[in-house]
């Protein structure tokens, strides 16, 4: 147990960026350019840990480092094969903390991209939710140790919603309405753009948790740890990219009505079609 708690914690990170650096090779390839190294994140963070802090208030500093241990926190939860509605509570926790860190600042595009991420938030944590109450539906527990067989074929449904959710906790378009990577977008870095630093540094390094965690979760629709839910986990994200380079961003409102509609109703469609006729 202590050898998988080292190894969530250590190995994590190291997977999430070179995601990262993948996406970003791919995306350039996609749009007709070269595209930086596939390392160009790990040189990025490393970067952002030496700079200087610029500390405008000090109230959001302790949020971070919130942020990213309760990120962390819920990254182990499923590396030891726990609870899999407290690991969803947990992570919720973790994206408050990162709201209320950017509220307490006076930037105005500090202030959108922080309501922008309470509304991504109430898109794809129901989702979350709904998800691990059909994975008990079909396990008759939460506790993801209990997932023995292949949970795609009933729950192919929760599996398009859980794609949904993935696009939103990506940020990718057509959801990166609270934090945008393009300068042309109205509110920038959102509800990054007070941070910088170490400080942005350690953001970035909870989203590379982030990423590899909600990966693993959809690889829990066929087994945990068993190749085929990985291959299912990766196919997934690369169906996230292909979608973020063929959209532009949409309005907040149209990700409400894409995440309440198609994701929650195929979930509780999911749900209640399992309650019928019993998986």
């Amino acid at each position: 147990m202590a050898i998988i708690f080292i190894a969530a914690i250590v190995v994590t990170p190291f997977i999430g960026g070179l995601l990262r650096g993948i996406d970003r090779k791919l995306t350039a390839h996609m749009q007709g350019r070269i595209g930086p190294p596939i390392q160009q994140p790990f040189y990025d963070i490393i970067k952002l840990f030496s700079k200087s802090q610029i500390i405008t208030t000090r109230s959001p500093l302790l949020l971070v480092y919130g942020y990213l241990l309760f990120i962390v926190a819920a990254v182990v939860l499923f590396a030891l094969k726990q609870d899999l509605l407290m690991l969803i509570l947990v992570l919720g926790v973790a994206d408050v903390l990162l709201v209320m860190g950017s509220f307490s600042t006076r930037s105005p595009y500090s202030q959108i991209g922080s309501n922008r991420e309470l509304l991504q938030m109430f898109s794809y944590e129901p989702i979350l939710i709904l998800a691990s109450i059909a994975i008990y539906m079909e396990t008759g527990s939460f506790l993801i140790s209990r997932i023995q067989q292949p949970l795609l074929p009933t729950l192919w449904p929760v599996y398009l919603a859980l794609l949904i959710a993935l696009i939103i906790l990506m940020r990718k378009s057509p959801f990166d309405i609270s934090a945008s990577e393009h300068a042309h977008q109205e509110i920038v870095r959102g509800i990054f753009t007070e941070y910088s630093g170490l400080y942005l540094g350690l953001i970035e390094l909870a989203h590379w948790y982030e990423l590899v965690l909600v990966l693993a979760v959809i690889s829990l629709l066929w087994t945990a740890g068993v190749w085929p839910g990985i291959l299912l986990a990766l196919f997934s994200w690369f169906i996230v990219l292909i979608i973020d380079n063929i959209n532009a961003r949409l309005t907040w409102s149209w990700m409400i009505r894409t995440s309440w509609v198609a994701g929650i109703g195929l979930s509780i469609l999911n749900i209640i079609g399992l309650r019928l006729f019993g998986g």
